[in-house]
């Protein structure tokens, strides 16, 4: 686990991890991708869950691909305004390029409602053992989890090893995550009660 500068702000520590990522050679990418795929794969909370929000990786996100062929039903989000609105997605299905140059389902692509969600595999910049993320800025994630029909979601941030700090600094308004999923292993987070 990584120690950031104390006084590093949160545009600072994203911008060098998003460097450190950037900085990975496409084996590495790929074997880290590939080994935390395999720790989610073996973690009850995927494995007990029915229906999963994910992400199309973009900018050198951990590669989530190899799962969405496992049976569940896959949601994945498309940027409405300042909001995220979940569609049901399966391989060989159509995706567009979205706002942000992010993948997404098409418009018309079935909705997910929120009472069937069971797991959320969140991207993330950075993460600390707390669970708070660190995300791109966008505020997305945070007005969603914000949300009472969110709040109770089981949620694993998304990272690779080097973006797990101890702490990370953090807004009135950031949540924690359930847990972390690293290529090392998935962590339940320690939170505070």
């Amino acid at each position: 686990m990584n120690t950031p500068e104390p006084a590093l702000t949160k545009t600072e520590l994203r911008k060098s991890l998003l460097n450190t990522r950037k900085s990975l050679s496409a084996q590495e990418w790929r074997q880290k991708s590939d080994r935390l795929c395999n720790h989610l794969q073996n973690s009850p909370l995927f494995t007990q869950a029915k229906t999963i929000l994910a992400y199309f990786s973009c900018r050198q996100e951990a590669d989530l691909s190899p799962l969405f062929v496992t049976p569940r039903k896959w949601g994945f989000p498309r940027c409405v305004g300042k909001e995220l609105s979940w569609h049901i997605w399966q391989p060989g299905d159509a995706l567009h390029t979205g706002a942000y140059g992010i993948l997404e389902p098409l418009a018309d692509a079935p909705k997910i409602d929120h009472s069937e969600v069971d797991l959320m595999l969140v991207p993330a910049v950075g993460c600390d053992v707390r669970g708070y993320r660190l995300g791109y800025g966008g505020g997305y994630y945070d007005r969603m989890l914000s949300l009472a029909e969110w709040e109770s979601k089981v949620t694993i941030g998304i990272i690779f090893e080097f973006a797990l700090l101890a702490q990370l600094p953090v807004d009135s308004w950031d949540l924690p995550l359930h847990g972390i999923c690293t290529e090392s292993g998935c962590k339940i987070a320690q939170r505070k009660s």
